[in-house]
């Protein structure tokens, strides 16, 4: 079990949709009453529909966001390290979380969707690569904080998504404040594990880490109970245009409620 808060996100998926339609789930999804609204940072749509389907950049509509909403905390679900320098990105993070007055986590990972490497000229690579770039890059992330005028408003959050074991696990414990698992319960429970063990060689508090976890499909009165008994406190409920359907972050938002 947990201390942290047992809070519920939307990532809304900006593919297949007009934005007409992401402004009005985004306003939609605050009004009922989500903690956290994401999107992703890609530049083709993932699932569903043409893959050349409609699509809209990250960055720029999460400042779109941080003006529209007043309520909710924003960020992506994640941004590609490889796309931008450190430190501007450092600075446009900055710059949003000011934008909405201290509600921007920033979400990261080392990337993997080949396609927007090749359509969009950054050189592909490894995994193994992109993930030790991260590794570089966090550090630089962290000190342009440091340097910039005006400072950002608090401590943005770090949110790392993904599950190696040997790399990104120990770069959540070195820089993360929430961990983002794309997993089942077991595996969850697993690589929560091997957390623990790298905040322990590094001299970490684990339990000041939020564990994030994709809302599985189902009940979530049935499903969330054995993710929160392992850690989890933070579900995230995808949905991707052109309807951005809202009934299945109802059900999550009243199983919260009901706690």
């Amino acid at each position: 079990m947990t201390n942290h808060p047992i809070r519920i996100a939307l990532q809304l998926q900006p593919q297949h949709g007009d934005y007409a339609a992401i402004r009005h789930t985004v306003t939609a999804a605050e009004d009922m009453g989500v903690d956290i609204i994401f999107n992703w940072d890609h530049f083709y749509p993932l699932y569903g529909g043409d893959p050349n389907g409609k699509h809209f950049e990250c960055w720029t509509m999460l400042g779109a966001w941080a003006e529209q909403t007043s309520r909710v905390e924003i960020g992506a679900l994640v941004t590609c390290n490889s796309y931008r320098n450190p430190e501007l990105l450092a600075d446009m993070s900055r710059t949003v979380d000011h934008l909405s007055g201290g509600r921007l986590i920033l979400g990261i990972g080392s990337g993997w969707f080949q396609k927007d490497y090749d359509e969009y000229g950054y050189e592909f690579g490894t995994a193994g690569g992109r993930l030790n770039q991260l590794r570089d890059d966090l550090p630089r992330i962290e000190s342009r904080w440091a340097k910039l005028n005006p400072a950002p408003t608090r401590k943005i959050p770090v949110l790392i998504g993904g599950g190696g074991e040997r790399k990104t696990l120990r770069l959540v414990a070195q820089h993360g404040d929430i961990w983002h698992s794309f997993s089942d319960l077991d595996t969850f429970t697993r690589k929560s594990d091997v957390l623990v063990r790298h905040c322990k060689d590094l001299d970490r508090n684990p339990d000041e880490i939020v564990r994030s976890v994709g809302a599985p499909l189902g009940d979530p009165g049935e499903l969330g109970p054995p993710l929160v008994e392992a850690g989890a406190t933070l579900f995230t409920v995808g949905e991707g245009g052109p309807d951005f359907n809202l009934d299945r972050l109802r059900r999550w938002l009243d199983w919260r409620d009901r706690l």
